[in-house]
């Protein structure tokens, strides 16, 4: 089973960074490229525990459905989803948070296991575990630059309102 690790320091307040990572809309700015949209169940705001999202992109070239559901949350230190359906086997995704010195402290494990068995074994090493990795970190970099601007307003409902 792959797992891939990722870690940025993020010059924003620890529930700016944890709500950003849970905005569907900011999640959609952020794959863009793969011209990714969220199609079923939340589709904006602020995902929350127990909900699932449909999203519909392209990756490695072809058209694709994934849906996942945020199993776990402690906000605004942590929270997991895992797939429902999609083209992996399955995977898991943690998204963790930390008040650092300087900012937050965003930490990914993506753990995963490809389809296919044998095949998506072969695939993984060849190019998978290197594509996600790299989609991960796009994503991360994505947010870390809409924290730090500013830019994370127009993807968060306003502090006072109590908006999901």
């Amino acid at each position: 089973m792959p797992r891939i690790e990722l870690e940025l320091l993020i010059r924003a307040p620890i529930q700016i960074v944890f709500d950003l990572a849970r905005s569907i809309d900011a999640h959609q700015a952020s794959q863009s490229q793969h011209a990714e949209r969220a199609v079923a169940g939340r589709t904006t705001g602020l995902i929350q525990l127990g909900e699932s999202v449909t999203w519909e992109a392209v990756h490695l070239g072809v058209r694709q459905r994934l849906t996942s559901r945020i199993v776990a949350m402690t906000a605004p230190l942590h929270f997991r989803d895992s797939m429902v359906a999609g083209a992996f086997r399955r995977f898991d995704h943690d998204h963790l948070f930390a008040t650092v010195p300087g900012g937050t402290r965003m930490s990914d494990v993506f753990d995963y296991t490809a389809p296919l068995g044998r095949l998506g074994r072969l695939a993984d090493r060849l190019f998978l575990q290197r594509y996600m990795t790299r989609l991960l970190a796009a994503r991360n970099q994505t947010l870390k630059q809409l924290a730090e601007s500013g830019d994370f307003a127009r993807y968060l409902p306003p502090p006072s309102s109590g908006k999901i």
